[in-house]
Order: structure tokens, then C-alpha cells, then sequence
């Protein structure tokens, strides 16, 4: 059965295409420094969002008309993947991403859920058989259940622990079976409310023994992937113990768990916390922490989790910049953890959200390979610091002066003259790279 019927597979067709379906930045085999587009970005659409979201907030009932919409159980995940892998080819792109309960409904025991999980991923492994599309990455839901109320690894109660870590036990054996490339661990619940009937350190030092549980298992079971931590600093905790990736990596250097643990950074949870999306993004680069990333963007208007599809070409563009300085994601991807608006509740839009999506990361793309290659933003940088490379400077880098020989330097000093930062001529100028990319 064909779910998408009007729609043909999405090809790219340049920026005076008006066709709507069709990509206008976003050519696959395009290369940029020999590597091409497709390679660079690693698109990935995420199972929950596209096909399992109904469109309903807090305020309202779902409006999302989807074909596979009147069904239920285990007929309604089946149909969800034979329209994912539709849709996947259609868009062409290399991954997915999901979390346990999307691709199958939970049971009411874990033997149920477990047995519905296994019909689900007998599917998607066939349907992977004929399609180039792989498993970026999955996780296990354990936030939306009741029995997460007081959270998972963190929860007060021992049997939730148990539970949760039956859970993640699965899927670390999922991801050996469907070939993930990464494993992600979002701490939806793991924080608290308050302070008042919380005990903080015994929290932290569950989660930090429930994440060597893991390595060990996946050791044992031979899954030889990256670990990843998705930060976010509220919602629905007051206040979540993976905050942000500085909090995130104080807590992993605490544990002795850098070794086997990256981050999957996601825009919007960026800016909850307060920082930028490319703040988030060259703290862990600077690090040697950056997995993977969830692409997407907030709303500034907003004060939630809005997981729009990331089209500002401004912030698409310095996120790219810290990917490519990073090398690029490695076994991570771009991963769209993002959902059509509410009123956008047609199955055409889903497809319109993609291109939207694809091709302003494309842009991205583009416009921070030529920054770099132009050393727009290093070669400033390099003189704004200079004073490092000689002198009483070269002197603090190297660790060969002390406060004394520094009161003695100051001393003498009769002015200190600083340079402008120019931040306004920099931003002028990623400008003037974007529009003449465009």
C-alpha cells in the first residue's frame, strides 16, 4: 500500500525550481571538499515525531490526518512502517531515529511490550534488507509512563531502576540487531521538582551507576557504538541533571564515564538552557564530546520545547561551521527532531517540513565551508589573541610565569590598550556569505 500517493521521490532541482517538491539547496551528491552533501549531513528523520505524533498540545486534541489513522495496535505500527520506509526512499535520506514505544505499542507488562517491540523489529529489519537507509539511532521512552513519575535511573523507587534498566537492556539488543550507529540516553525525568524530599547525591550516583550497567552490557553483548547524552534543562523537570553539555560533562568526568560517552545536542534545548545552539555545539567540540545532533529550532516567543524544523539559515550556518571544525558528525547526523505545526495536519506536509529542513542545513552547509576556507572568522581570531603568541603572553600560555614576575610585568605597564571585538563587521559578513551563497 502506497501512504504518499501524491507524492513522487524528491529530487533536486536548484533554487529557481518552484516546485514544492523538490529540493533547491539539498543536492546529495554534490561535493564539498570531497565528500558529498549526503555524506557531510547524514540526514535522519525521527520516528516519533513524523509518524507517531497526532499534532495535540496541552490545549487540544491531535489534527493530524494521516492515512494510518483509523487503526490501532499492532496493525497501526505496522502501517507506521511501511509508510516510514516510504517515505524515507521518497526523501532519500540515510537514517532514522526512534525511540521503543514509537514502532510499538507498550504492553501491560514488560513481556507484552517486549513481544510487541519484537514484531515491530523483524519488520523494520526486513524492510532494511531492500533499503539503504540504516538506524542512526535508538533509545528507550521513560518519561511518559506513570511509572516514571519520580523518573527512571534516578527514581526513588529500586523496582523503577529494575525496570528501566530491563528497558535499556532491550535496546542495546535492538541496536545490535538493526545496526545502530549511535545510542542515545535522554534523560526526560531525571531531576527533580525539589529539594525538599530529594536526595540529590544518592540520584546522581544511581544515574552514573545505571550508565556503567550499560557499557558493561554492551560490552558483553559486543555492540561497539558511541553512547550519547542528549541534554536538556527543563521540562518536564524543574531541573534535569543533564542540564546542559558543561553540566553534562562534569557529571561524565566525575564518573570516569568520558570514554564511552558523547552528546547529542539538540537546538531547542540549547536555548532552553539559556545558550545558543552553537554555544552547546563548541563546548562539546572543544571537548572532543560532539556525537551527534538533533535538528531542529525553538520559538523565541515560547518558553518550551516548540521542536520546530530548523529553517534560519543564520543559525543553520554557524551550527554547520562548528560540525565541519569538528571534522564533521563522525557516526552522528542531523538528525530532524522536529514536528509540522499543529495546523500543518496534512501527509504532504511532512514532506514540505523535510525539504524545508534539508535544504536550509544544505545552505548551512555551504556558507560555513566558505567561511572556513576563507579563514573569515580564524584569521581574526588569530590576531584578536596575538598577544598569546609572544611575550608575557607566550609566557602565561606555556606555564612559564607566576604572579610575582606578572605583578612585576603589570608594573611597569603605563597603558593597556585593547582592540574593537568588531562583532558587528562579523556578522556583516556572514551575511554577505550567506546572500552570495543564495
Amino acid at each position: 500500500m502506497a501512504y504518499f500517493e501524491s507524492v513522487n521521490k524528491i529530487k533536486f532541482e536548484g533554487a529557481k525550481s518552484t516546485n514544492p517538491f523538490a529540493f533547491k539547496y539539498y543536492n546529495p551528491d554534490e561535493k564539498i571538499n570531497g565528500k558529498t552533501m549526503e555524506e557531510i549531513l547524514r540526514y535522519s528523520v525521527a520516528y516519533w515525531h513524523t509518524f507517531t505524533a497526532d499534532g495535540s498540545d496541552p490545549f487540544g486534541v491531535g489534527t493530524a490526518i494521516r492515512p494510518w489513522g483509523h487503526l490501532k495496535g499492532l496493525d497501526l505500527a505496522k502501517a507506521r512502517v511501511e509508510a516510514s520506509f516510504e517515505l524515507f526512499e521518497k526523501l532519500d535520506v540515510p537514517f532514522f531515529a526512534f525511540h521503543d514505544v514509537d514502532i510499538s505499542p507498550e504492553g501491560s507488562t514488560l513481556k507484552e511490550t517486549n513481544e510487541n517491540l519484537d514484531v515491530i523489529i523483524a519488520m523494520i529489519k526486513d524492510y532494511m534488507k531492500t533499503s539503504k537507509v540504516k538506524l542512526l539511532w535508538n533509545t528507550a521512552n521513560m518519561f511518559t509512563n506513570p511509572r516514571y513519575t519520580h523518573g527512571a535511573a534516578t527514581s526513588p523507587n529500586a523496582d523503577v531502576f529494575a525496570y528501566s534498566a530491563a528497558k535499556v537492556k532491550k535496546g542495546l539488543e535492538v541496536a545490535k540487531e538493526l545496526g545502530a550507529e549511535n545510542y542515545v540516553f535522554w534523560g526526560g525525568r531525571e531531576g527533580y521538582e525539589t529539594l525538599l524530599n530529594t536526595d540529590m547525591k544518592l540520584e546522581m550516583d544511581n544515574l552514573a551507576r545505571f550508565f556503567h550497567m550499560a557499557v558493561d552490557y554492551a560490552k558483553e553483548i559486543g555492540l561497539n557504538v558511541p553512547f550519547l547524552i542528549e541534554p536538556k534543562p527543563k521540562e518536564p523537570t524543574k531541573h534535569q541533571y543533564d542540564f546542559d553539555v558543561a553540566t553534562g560533562l562534569a557529571f561524565l568526568q566525575k564518573y570516569d564515564l568520558t570514554d564511552y560517552f558523547k552528546f547529542n545536542i539538540e537546538a531547542n534545548h540549547a536555548t532552553l538552557a539559556g545558550h545558543t545552539f552553537e554555544h552547546e555545539l563548541r563546548t562539546a567540540r572543544i571537548n572532543g564530546m560532539l556525537g551527534s545532533v538533533d535538528a531542529n529550532q525553538g520559538d523565541m516567543l515560547l518558553g518550551w520545547d516548540t521542536d520546530e524544523f530548523p529553517t534560519d539559515l543564520y543559525t543553520n550556518t554557524l551550527a554547520m561551521y562548528e560540525i565541519l571544525k569538528n571534522g564533521g558528525l563522525g557516526k552522528g547526523g542531523l538528525n530532524f527532531d522536529a514536528k509540522v505545526r499543529r495546523g500543518s495536519f496534512d501527509a504532504e506536509d511532512l514532506f514540505h517540513a523535510h525539504i524545508a529542513g534539508m535544504d536550509a542545513f544544505a545552505v548551512g552547509l555551504k556558507v560555513a565551508d566558505k567561511l572556513i576556507e576563507d579563514k573569515v572568522l580564524d584569521d581574526f581570531v588569530e590576531e584578536r589573541y596575538s598577544s598569546y603568541t609572544k611575550g608575557i603572553g607566550l609566557d602565561i600560555v606555556e606555564g612559564k610565569t607566576n604572579f610575582r614576575e606578572l605583578e612585576k610585568y603589570a608594573l611597569g605597564l603605563t597603558e593597556i590598550s585593547n582592540t574593537s571585538g568588531r562583532t558587528e563587521r562579523l556578522k556583516a559578513l556572514i551575511n554577505q556569505y550567506l546572500l552570495e551563497t543564495l
